[in-house]
């Protein structure tokens, strides 16, 4: 009896045992932890911005051993496509998402849909006209206004302090170059009084080309300036062109904003005499480190500053400037 008794309870141990490491199939289950998914959406896809923004979320992702899924409109003026890019986010499944806001206004509603529906969102590059650590984890980006001062003073220098100028904007409802016009326009005032702003209420628009054919425009009907503005890559790049397409590369006083080859190239050349630079990056990385952390139920801060300097003919040489002005992103996106 003794004997029977001790077989049936290691029958029995040994069915427990089973029963923890054999799904209903027998097959030992794994039991490692799935990966933390983290999407990533950009505002475009296509300037040398956003791939620095990838490449530095995808080193983040590496570190920490999380995926990221790489998403966005093609074109940076594409609301509508943004939107259903985070809503299908939200309808498929993912442990976070990352957002550059195209529309402070316009992203809100998905934004509020996807923190109620249990996956929270950290901003990166653009703000949302919603609270932090309410409606969203953290806002990692630029102090974009502090960027517009520090190219007000560039300019207003380089124009001594007296002359007409351009600012041409870049797109309605963009949180980031509101910020960045604000400041420029308000330090110029204040600052340097005798500079006259012929133009600030023009837009550049979503791609290099409506850029170009908007500061084209403006120089045919302001053709006595000194001095030129434009607030992110694709406006700078558009004004660029259609001064080279006028003639007067080199001659206007020209400050703009983010980099790129063709655009270090200009600074080379001496069309270009200021280039406010961010630290995109920094910025992806950081996103996506911001985001791991919440998951893990660490404390983050709701505003993180990634920095911004200004870069000019005299400094872009210095290694510091350089690892920023030109990084080399193809160790991150080669294959991705």
């Amino acid at each position: 009896m003794r004997r029977f008794i001790c077989g049936l309870t290691l029958a029995l141990v040994l069915c427990l045992g089973c029963s923890k490491d054999e799904g209903d199939s027998g097959k030992v289950e794994d039991s490692t932890p799935a990966k933390i998914r983290i999407a990533v959406i950009p505002k475009g896809t296509t300037h040398e911005f956003w791939k620095s923004i990838h490449a530095g979320a995808v080193k983040a992702a590496r570190e920490l051993d999380v995926e990221i899924i790489w998403k966005g409109p093609l074109k940076e003026d594409d609301r509508e496509q943004q939107i259903n890019v985070v809503q299908g986010f939200i309808a498929t499944g993912v442990d976070g998402i990352v957002l550059a806001p195209l529309d402070a206004a316009a992203l809100v509603r998905p934004v509020l849909d996807s923190t109620k529906g249990g996956i929270p969102v950290v901003l990166i590059d653009s703000g949302l006209e919603a609270e932090a650590g309410t409606d969203y984890v953290s806002f990692v980006a630029t102090d974009n206004y502090q960027g517009g001062v520090l190219g007000a003073r560039r300019l207003g220098e380089l124009m001594e302090g007296k002359g007409n100028a351009i600012l041409l904007r870049y797109q309605e409802g963009s949180a980031s170059t509101d910020k960045r016009e604000s400041g420029f326009l308000e330090t110029l005032k204040l600052e340097f009084p005798d500079i006259h702003i012929l133009s600030d209420n023009q837009y550049a628009g979503a791609t290099t080309e409506t850029g170009m054919q908007a500061a084209q425009r403006l120089l045919g009907q302001f053709p006595d300036i000194q001095g030129f503005y434009a607030p992110n890559e694709s406006s700078t790049f558009g004004a660029l062109r259609a001064l080279e397409e006028d003639g007067r590369a080199g001659q206007v006083k020209f400050v703009g904003f983010d980099s790129s080859e063709k655009l270090v190239e200009a600074m080379r050349a001496s069309y270009i005499h200021g280039l406010t630079l961010q630290n995109p990056f920094n910025m992806g990385y950081l996103g996506v480190k911001t985001m791991v952390a919440h998951l893990k139920g660490e404390a983050v801060e709701e505003r993180i500053d990634t920095g911004v300097v200004m870069v000019t003919p005299d400094n872009m040489e210095e290694p510091g400037i350089q690892e920023v002005l030109l990084p080399d992103l193809s160790v991150y996106l080669d294959g991705e």
